[in-house]
């Protein structure tokens, strides 16, 4: 019966148009060779054997980026056009480090201002925690100086001035990395230490001369403490880690410079030569 019903010319026309049809979707070398039965089926059962679309259709293609050691760790993707990347851009912005990183996109100034001063803020505290008796109160005026000067000075600073490193260097090699640390260290880094002590001083009502006299007293020993600790700092800093993300990182390895920062501006006012 098979074979009476292969001998039928439409049927031979049809036998031939799913070979086609097959050989284009398949391309193999040797002929297809269609069972009689799925003809038969094909011809008088064609709604049963129907596989529905989505069975059919071409799987999506999702992109995912290699993403970078630390850009993994603060999440930060870049945002694609197409829909199929969607998922996995939402789920990277999830949470508070997300949404820093909005408020960095946003309004980068202001972030970086807040967290300096929240930051000078807990060194602060952290200092007056490990120096004063059990029985004295915290000095939140004090407190209250430092993080002024975090919001203030130190925050836009910051953001400047990594911001003009990355562009005067804008490669992350080793030669740039040291090239960078070595600016840092002998321009931003003693100019923000007078600032640091100038500001103080100021806020805490000595005069000029005072200040002066200050600086004398603790400038070098300050500088030479940060020799020891910043170059690493910043190695890390310049070597590893993005540009819009950079301040952040600084901020948070001078939490404990600034615990040592804030020692050294509540001392005593320095002797006047007379």
């Amino acid at each position: 019966m098979a074979t009476a019903f292969l001998k039928n010319p439409t049927t031979k026309k049809f036998h031939f148009l799913i070979q086609r049809q097959l050989f284009n979707r398949y391309p193999i070398n040797e002929p297809i060779k269609i069972h009689p039965f799925i003809i038969c089926n094909k011809m008088q059962s064609r709604p049963y054997f129907q596989l529905p679309y989505y069975y059919m259709r071409k799987p999506i293609d999702y992109k995912i980026s290699s993403p970078s050691m630390f850009s993994s760790f603060f999440c930060s993707s870049s945002s694609s056009s197409s829909s199929a990347t969607t998922p996995a851009t939402s789920i990277s912005k999830v949470g508070i480090v997300g949404w820093y990183l909005g408020m960095i996109e946003s309004w980068p100034i202001l972030t970086k201002s807040v967290t300096s001063a929240l930051i000078y803020t807990a060194a602060d505290l952290s200092s007056q925690t490990i120096v004063r008796q059990s029985s004295e109160p915290f000095d939140f005026v004090r407190t209250l100086r430092m993080a002024g000067y975090g919001m203030i000075i130190l925050g836009p600073t910051l953001h400047f001035w990594f911001n003009f490193v990355s562009k005067l260097f804008p490669r992350r090699d080793l030669l740039s990395t040291l090239k960078k640390m070595i600016m840092g260290q002998t321009l931003y880094g003693p100019a923000m230490t007078v600032v640091f002590f100038s500001f103080n001083a100021h806020m805490q009502g000595e005069t000029a001369t005072e200040i002066v006299s200050r600086l004398k007293r603790d400038l070098f020993p300050t500088l030479l403490r940060g020799i020891m600790y910043w170059p690493v700092c910043d190695f890390i800093t310049f070597r590893f880690i993005p540009v819009h993300l950079q301040p952040l990182v600084s901020n948070s390895f001078s939490y404990l410079w600034t615990v040592y920062l804030t020692y050294m501006a509540s001392l005593e006012k320095a002797e006047t030569a007379s």
